[in-house]
């Protein structure tokens, strides 16, 4: 895995990916246990370039990580919400304390700060609508510096991806 050094210098040095090394993290996106072997075919290079491609595909930090996208069904967390917050204030101090206890939340897969009438947008999936307040009134709210939530309960999900299009340039 690349640090935060490894991912700056390669993020300073960002070089056009040629239309194989796009097929490849296309192709990893779709499937990220396929064979090398598998790979290499589909791309029509042999195994060991189309290895070497791949790991300067991770070494240049194209490629985070690979990981299992689970099926919350099966897992018992069904109930997604997203929820806006906003702070009281936005000091560093508050910012940063804000960033540490979200990150020990498990429930909240997704935290982002945004600009607009509100502070962060954060998304959590949970087992049902008493965990979630659970979540809500002995997690959340114990956060110093949140002046106020609104969340948004999920009815019916439309579309979830975690792939990033690739374009063809």
């Amino acid at each position: 895995m690349m640090n935060s050094t490894d991912r700056s210098q390669s993020k300073n040095s960002i070089r056009k990916l040629d239309r194989i090394d796009r097929k490849i993290l296309k192709l990893l996106q779709e499937d990220g246990r396929i064979s090398n072997v598998k790979l290499a075919e589909m791309i029509h290079l042999s195994p060991t370039p189309c290895l070497e491609r791949v790991k300067r595909l991770e070494k240049e930090g194209y490629i985070k990580n690979y990981v299992a996208i689970l099926d919350p069904k099966m897992l018992d967390a069904t109930l997604v919400s997203f929820i806006e917050v906003s702070l009281d204030r936005t000091t560093t101090r508050a910012l940063d304390n804000f960033r540490e206890e979200i990150m020990r939340m498990d429930e909240v897969q997704e935290c982002h700060m945004v600009a607009g009438g509100f502070d962060y947008l954060i998304k959590v999936r949970t087992r049902d609508m008493e965990h979630y307040r659970r979540f809500l009134g002995e997690q959340l709210s114990s956060i110093k510096d949140i002046s106020s939530t609104h969340t948004y309960v999920v009815m019916e999900e439309i579309k979830a991806s975690s792939t990033i299009k690739v374009s063809d340039d």
